[in-house]
């Protein structure tokens, strides 16, 4: 038997009809917070230990996804984020958006344009190789300007984001050259518009993605987690600039992919990341797709 360690049970990628097009989510592999207590804040440990305990979860590590969604409409291959890349800050499972790539039969030459949420390692970290060489030598980059200059700057973010910042200056300032920009509400490629969400990063943006008359939304890192920050959604996350501002965008945007009935696409849900959102309550509910498993 194999023994090489975080060998996978199946290939890591799920492609799915959408629209004229197609959607294949590739992983990143699993990315691990530890004890959620430290990470959702705002209210007690022990609220948060039975809300994971109530929906079959363990209460002493929270384990993220990291779904990369490859979005092929009107001419183009879109990659939504790039994973961590070299960096193991967050645990040895992550890194394998590559693999994941030559799972699918997929090669990254193919991919026309990066779309950036946010500026993040681990939405940013796979731009580049270990050397400072592209993973996706075709590809155009787009991201908000104000979370280029937020994260390659660093002069206006607190202590203990030294390895955010160092990250997204070795991804991002050598390629500046294809690098451009896009405005909240903005349709800047054809069937994408950018959605200004801001509070897990300044310049954090969702994107409404359509393709013949079906609709997805793009989420990022709006919401981490689909019970913690989906049932209380003013609850905090560590990692946010601004935890109230995020809260705010938080709501304003699940509500209305609930009102309008939009699916959506979640960086971090459980995998692969595809569902709907409706309220329940005071929050919300993620109800996940069934998957399409003939094509």
């Amino acid at each position: 038997m194999d023994a090489a360690p975080f060998r996978t049970k199946l290939p890591y990628y799920y492609p799915f009809a959408f629209g004229d097009g197609q959607v294949t989510v590739l992983s990143d592999g699993p990315l691990e917070l530890g004890d959620p207590s430290t990470n959702f804040l705002g209210v007690s440990a022990e609220t948060v230990g039975d809300m994971l305990h109530q929906n079959f979860l363990p209460k002493d590590n929270v384990t993220l996804e990291q779904n990369v969604p490859l979005v092929e409409i009107n001419g183009r291959t879109i990659l939504f984020d790039t994973g961590m890349g070299t960096s193991k800050a967050f645990g040895p499972t992550t890194g394998r958006l590559l693999e994941s790539f030559r799972e699918a039969g997929r090669d990254p030459s193919e991919v026309d344009v990066i779309v950036l949420s946010h500026a993040h390692i681990d939405h940013t970290g796979g731009i580049c190789d270990g050397n400072g060489n592209l993973n996706f030598p075709n590809a155009l980059i787009f991201i908000s300007e104000s979370d280029l200059v937020d994260w390659t700057d660093g002069s206006k973010l607190g202590s203990g984001f030294e390895f955010q910042v160092a990250n997204a200056r070795r991804n991002l300032l050598p390629h500046k050259d294809r690098i451009f920009f896009f405005q909240d509400g903005q349709e800047f490629i054809p069937g994408v518009q950018a959605l200004h969400a801001p509070g897990h990063t300044l310049g954090h943006h969702c994107f409404l993605i359509q393709s013949g008359s079906d609709r997805l939304c793009f989420m990022g890192d709006l919401t981490h987690h689909h019970v913690l920050l989906m049932e209380r959604p003013w609850m905090e996350f560590k990692y946010d600039t601004d935890p109230k501002l995020s809260a705010k965008s938080r709501t304003r945007v699940l509500d209305m992919l609930a009102h309008d009935r939009i699916q959506v696409m979640s960086y971090h849900f459980a995998w692969p990341g595809a569902g709907h959102i409706a309220r329940a309550g005071d929050g919300f509910r993620y109800h996940p797709s069934a998957m399409q498993m003939l094509i």
